[in-house]
């Protein structure tokens, strides 16, 4: 009886992982039948879900009932997601984070690893569902942010999308961004809010920044990234415009990592269902590099239920 107390706790999420796994408690529902006992026993053994109360009964725990609510809404959640069109998933995902106190990654990372055209798409469609701009709004919420006016450039670029590249530009915007971290030493502030900084990285193309940061690094002899990480949305924001699929790779190690905060989870769904059609082999790869393992069997062993098979779906894309 102890296994089955055990199997049906996990599927409970009581031992840790993402979501419930739907199947383990249906057949817990036929198997249990007239045996009091065992659902006596797995209340008693469940010290997170029930609580003694008085000897009398064991009291289901409030706070694990609204932990318990939103790992049941994961599954429903990425379905309703994956079924939206992606400029309203984006002005959702912006608005959520914008009136929600949450980090800007999010917003970082629908302004510079969408196209120009999907960027474009999500601004009209938050304007559609909340009439008021993307911009207006990011000027706003963080207006009192020293990474006000990045982020403001960032989800009002339109950027060039072709693949010509002006080397002798890129060679010079290389030397200027390292004439700005060394300027600004450890003060990230000063460096977020320098002008070439962000004309760069919020107007300059793709491909033209991923030449700027080659010759960053062999001007510098360290990857830009490295430089910026006094300001995460600065180097956010550089990871996302030239190497996203490093970045989303990260990102899904974050969370599914023991300790994951209710952000780094949220996290799973929304690149699982963003990426799937755009980069995930590249993700996938990215993360081996990484983390040395399979992204499939680090989100398996995490992940329960419905919500689990989902994400392999469209992680794993069928392999």
């Amino acid at each position: 009886m102890a296994d089955e107390i055990q199997h049906l706790t996990r599927a409970f999420s009581g031992l840790g992982g993402l979501g419930v796994d739907e199947p383990a408690m249906v057949s817990a529902l036929a198997k249990w039948r007239r045996q009091p006992e065992k659902l006596s026993g797995f209340r008693k053994s469940f010290n997170g879900f029930f609580k003694d109360h008085g000897g009398v009964i064991e009291r289901c725990e409030e706070e694990y009932m609204l932990h318990l609510a939103a790992e049941f809404s994961r599954f429903k959640n990425l379905m309703v997601m994956w079924a939206m069109h992606p400029w309203e998933r984006d002005a959702r995902l912006a608005h959520h984070v914008l009136h929600q106190a949450h980090p800007a990654a999010i917003v970082v990372e629908i302004a510079c690893t969408r196209t120009a055209e999907e960027l474009l798409g999500a601004r009209k469609a938050y304007q559609a569902l909340f009439h008021h701009s993307l911009e207006e709004d990011v000027a706003y919420r963080a207006r009192d942010k020293p990474y006000c006016g990045l982020l403001v450039g960032l989800v009002s670029a339109y950027r060039y999308e072709g693949p010509r590249v002006s080397e002798e530009t890129a060679r010079a915007e290389a030397k200027a961004l390292v004439a700005a971290v060394k300027s600004a030493g450890h003060a990230a502030a000063k460096l977020v809010e320098n002008d070439d900084v962000v004309r760069i990285l919020t107007t300059r193309s793709k491909p033209h920044l991923v030449e700027t940061f080659k010759h960053y690094k062999e001007i510098h002899g360290r990857h830009i990234e490295e430089d910026l990480g006094h300001e995460e949305t600065l180097r956010e924001a550089a990871l996302c415009l030239a190497t996203p699929a490093w970045y989303f790779s990260e990102v899904v190690a974050a969370a599914v990592s023991d300790g994951a905060d209710h952000h780094a989870k949220e996290a799973l769904t929304r690149v699982a269902v963003t990426r799937a059609d755009v980069d995930m082999d590249a993700i996938r790869a990215a993360y081996h590099e990484q983390f040395g393992g399979r992204l499939e069997d680090a989100v398996a062993g995490k992940a329960h239920g419905y919500y689990r098979d989902a994400l392999l779906s469209l992680v794993a894309g069928g392999k």
